[in-house]
């Protein structure tokens, strides 16, 4: 089954929602705030999941922006490649799957051997996806959010 019609079937994933323009700037503020943790904290697990939530925190504030809540984090990530692919390169979606996982691994398991390289590139690009992302929540239009927000209706109504 298709990843975004899935999503938009199962409860907390994808529903279309009034386009919320305040919750989209806080939602970029709570980036900036675990991008701070990020650089205080000398804990590598904990660094993993605040720089896996300032790269998270600042793609929801795109979907608040479009009128999009999902609580399920690879529905949001999915959302993003599919319908942001103008704003998103290959290389920044595999950014967020690999350190979406990265962050579980931390989390969640013991034994789970985080490789330095994709510790150091999430390090290294949570502040570069965070200003990415305020780029893209200002220059989104009108006409965009529309597109967006009609192509996943679409969706909706097939399945």
């Amino acid at each position: 089954m298709d990843k975004i019609k899935w999503c938009l079937e199962v409860k907390n994933g994808i529903e279309i929602v009034k386009p919320n323009p305040n919750l989209a700037e806080a939602y970029l503020k709570k980036a900036e705030e675990s991008l701070e943790s990020m650089r205080s904290i000398k804990n590598k697990d904990w660094k993993i999941s605040t720089a896996y939530y300032t790269m998270y925190f600042s793609l929801y504030a795109i979907l608040m922006k479009i009128g999009i809540k999902c609580e399920i984090h690879s529905c949001t990530i999915e959302v993003i490649k599919r319908f942001l692919d103008n704003y998103f390169n290959e290389q920044e979606c595999k950014l967020i799957e690999k350190s979406s996982k990265t962050r579980i691994d931390a989390q969640y398991y013991i034994n789970r051997k985080i490789s330095d390289n994709i510790y150091t590139n999430m390090i290294k690009n949570a502040s570069r996806f965070l200003i990415k992302c305020k780029s893209i929540v200002s220059k989104l239009n009108e006409k965009e959010i529309m597109n967006i927000r009609n192509k996943i209706i679409k969706i909706k109504e097939k399945s």
